[in-house]
């Protein structure tokens, strides 16, 4: 996972919304959601809350 995605990934740990994080990261919507979609593809997850659990158990 590149840096970027752990951020973003640590964003969602926090419960932030997609618009929350392209805002606090200064990227678009779109991108954030781009994020998301390929964390989920490289963990084989479905959901942004199998993300935070990753996250919170990472850390």
């Amino acid at each position: 996972m590149s840096p970027r995605e752990r951020q973003v990934a640590e964003l969602v740990a926090q419960g932030m919304s997609n618009r929350e994080i392209a805002e606090r990261l200064v990227i678009s919507r779109r991108t954030a959601d781009s994020h998301i979609e390929h964390i989920l593809g490289k963990l084989g997850f479905n959901s942004r809350t199998q993300i935070a659990v990753w996250v919170t158990r990472r850390s």
